[in-house]
């Protein structure tokens, strides 16, 4: 295993408000990688919203703020490739006419990574210790793939998971229709994403569908729970952390 690291997680607004258990499972594999995780209790939200709407200024305040909280960090790591991917692509350029908060931008995109990506490519990892007996298909996030490029990452970690059975998705990478505010600005054409990415995986016959953005999975889960579809939604975390036997499906309350 590589040398011991310490690593901030950017937990994520959606992961907050509605499955902090994706947290959970991102500490467990973080630590499990060999990582001293901690989680700064100053982050906010990313800004990706008020960045995808236009709202420039606003964006550059959070950035600020997202930016202080994660110094001094060996990595920084976020569940969620938006997320991730508005920090290493984004910030630094929101700063092009801020020299000295370029260079605090560019510094911490270097830092920062996808949990899956990081586990795979930084840490080195290529197995987890982990069971799920069924089978799955995965769903590549818009950002995550195009401006992180995790692709292979997942599927190579899944491939490790005791009784796990990978069902490729036919049009894998095409959008969900979730996009953050896309969903709000234009609920038809989002609503007809959703319904032709639902069809996709139904066609699969796998039990379950997987992604690495809980956005995209809240987008999925609620177009397959109207369907009337008995097909499960889970973070990818959940599933390589080994917590499918204790946590529900997104979508699904707890009994307890």
């Amino acid at each position: 295993m590589a040398e011991q690291v310490r690593v901030a997680l950017l937990v994520t607004c959606l992961v907050d408000l509605f499955r902090p258990s994706i947290g959970f499972a991102a500490v467990k594999l973080l630590e499990d990688a060999g990582c001293t995780v901690v989680v700064p209790r100053a982050q906010t939200c990313c800004g990706q919203p008020a960045y995808n709407s236009g709202d420039k200024n606003d964006a550059k305040a959070i950035a600020r703020q997202v930016i202080e909280a994660f110094a001094g960090f060996d990595y920084v790591v976020a569940p969620s490739g938006s997320c991730a991917g508005m920090v290493r692509v984004h910030y630094p350029e929101l700063f092009g006419d801020e020299p000295a908060m370029l260079a605090k931008a560019e510094e911490l995109a270097a830092r920062t990574w996808e949990l899956v990506s990081f586990l795979a490519d930084v840490r080195g990892v290529k197995n987890v210790s982990a069971s799920c007996v069924g089978s799955v298909t995965y769903h590549d996030s818009c950002s995550g793939l195009r401006e992180l490029r995790v692709k292979a990452q997942p599927r190579q970690l899944l491939a490790s998971v005791d009784g796990l059975t990978l069902k490729e998705l036919p049009g894998a990478e095409i959008c969900c229709g979730f996009g953050g505010t896309f969903a709000v600005k234009y609920p038809e054409i989002s609503g007809k994403m959703a319904s032709d990415k639902i069809a996709d995986i139904a066609a699969t016959g796998a039990d379950c569908v997987l992604a690495g953005d809980l956005g995209c999975l809240l987008q999925i889960a609620g177009r397959l729970s109207r369907a009337g579809s008995t097909i499960d939604t889970r973070h990818i975390a959940e599933v390589l952390a080994g917590m499918t036997e204790t946590v529900p499906p997104i979508g699904v309350p707890r009994k307890d």
